[in-house]
């Protein structure tokens, strides 16, 4: 017998709700609540790679959205199949954690618990200082993204 499509995806978004844009996934995941069935688990990590590995047991496919740092546009959203494409190395400036994403794709990886599907949506940040609001270019892609996001795990759930 197989699990229920919802159990075999699920999204993990990454941030912090008081660090500027490092909190992008938690508003992604806020709005994702509207968007996805109730079997689709929306999960919010903070960068810890060993909660991240637990959300993704047993999953065929995993979507993750995190801030990324700034690479020349704020707000850009970048996606990444890490079935054929690669993290950059940590410290290159794609997360806004010192460890996170990067750090649990590796252990993933190193542990054989990687799931199958593994996507990523990342947006590009400005500011991650502490206290700080999102700013108003890349809270502006909170929707776009969240639909981008419901629109893959739609495909996902037809195609695992």
């Amino acid at each position: 017998m197989s699990a229920p499509a919802g159990y075999r995806v699920a999204v993990t978004a990454l941030g912090h709700a008081y660090r500027g844009d490092d909190a992008i996934g938690i508003l992604v995941a806020e709005a994702l609540r509207e968007l996805l069935p109730q079997d689709v688990p929306v999960f919010i990590d903070r960068g810890d790679a060993l909660a991240m590995l637990d959300h993704w047991s047993d999953r065929e496919a995993v979507v993750c959205v995190d801030a990324c740092a700034p690479l020349g546009e704020p707000g850009r959203l970048h996606r990444l199949d890490l079935s054929v494409d690669t993290l950059p190395p940590a410290g290159a400036g794609t997360s806004s954690h010192a460890l996170g994403l990067a750090e649990a794709v590796a252990l993933s990886r190193a542990l054989r618990l990687t799931p199958r599907k593994l996507i990523v949506y990342a947006i590009e940040g400005r500011c991650f200082e502490p206290g700080a609001e999102p700013t108003p270019e890349v809270a502006a892609t909170v929707r776009s993204v969240a639909r981008a996001v419901a629109r893959e795990v739609a495909c996902l759930r037809q195609t695992i």
